[in-house]
């Protein structure tokens, strides 16, 4: 069984500032060690399920945030960013049997968690036909693409009910739950456990129920908070301005959906 991780550090146990999440400040440490502590208890789960090859994305900032030393040693560590339009699933294809996602967080416009947003700060938010869009959703179209089903998500308690309104059959991990500037936390102790039994529970099961069905065509609106980057952004090709902040795009290929997100945001 070959499995993907893909983690970012917004939807870590306990994450409330970001000073937190920002490699450059004194309190990144101890949630960089979570971060860490949290994947490591996924691919752990995974290597109980029956996995025998595991891929770990680190998806946050600059991607340099998990300490490769504490992950078991099946475990393959993508750090950087090689500017794919997969982007926090890059190297995901129709190879792997699932795909997990720890550390996420709820979407641009949300109050379910104090470091909400979509991709960038720049976004105030971003809509894929009928639904605004999480980073989540982006890529669990993305892994839609090539046949993946994502089966775990680890984050915030917003970003949970998100993935279960996706599809119910994806089991969720909720550590915090976000009410304005302020969090409430689970133990990380017990983040660590629950993430590893869950993983571990969710890849025993049947993760083909876990599928979504991809839309046949996508209407995609970008909404800039500053309405010079929308105008800047309106000269993609294809894309047009909607507003004074805001592009919209369509296209009946998701990837397209993924290179415009690539190159506006």
């Amino acid at each position: 069984m070959k499995v993907y991780i893909s983690a970012d550090i917004e939807g870590v146990t306990g994450t409330t500032h970001w000073d937190e999440a920002s490699k450059s400040k004194p309190d990144y440490e101890e949630f960089q060690e979570q971060m860490t502590a949290e994947v490591a208890a996924a691919c752990e789960g995974a290597l109980n399920a029956g996995a025998t090859e595991i891929w770990v994305k680190d998806a946050h900032g600059s991607a340099r945030n998990i300490i490769a030393a504490k992950l078991p040693h099946e475990a393959k560590l993508v750090r950087g960013w090689s500017g794919h339009p997969f982007s926090m699933v890059q190297y995901l294809d129709e190879t792997f049997h699932a795909l997990l996602l720890v550390g996420y967080h709820s979407r641009a416009g949300t109050d379910t968690n104090p470091l909400a947003h979509t991709i960038s700060g720049r976004v105030a938010r971003i809509k894929v036909n009928d639904r605004y869009a999480s980073e989540m959703l982006l890529h669990t179209y993305a892994a839609a693409l090539v046949d993946v089903p994502l089966v775990f998500v680890a984050g915030d308690a917003g970003l949970c009910e998100e993935a279960t309104s996706l599809n119910s059959n994806i089991a969720t991990c909720a550590v915090k739950q976000g009410v304005g500037s302020s969090t409430v936390s689970i133990h990380p102790h017990l983040a660590v456990e629950r993430i590893r039994e869950g993983a571990q529970a969710a890849l025993a099961g049947d993760v083909k129920k876990c599928e979504i069905q991809l839309p046949e065509r996508f209407s995609v609106e970008v909404e800039y908070r500053d309405h010079a980057q929308a105008r800047h952004a309106s000269f993609y090709p294809g894309a047009s301005q909607k507003s004074p902040h805001a592009i919209q795009y369509e296209t009946d290929d998701y990837f397209e959906v993924l290179r415009l997100i690539s190159f506006v945001i």
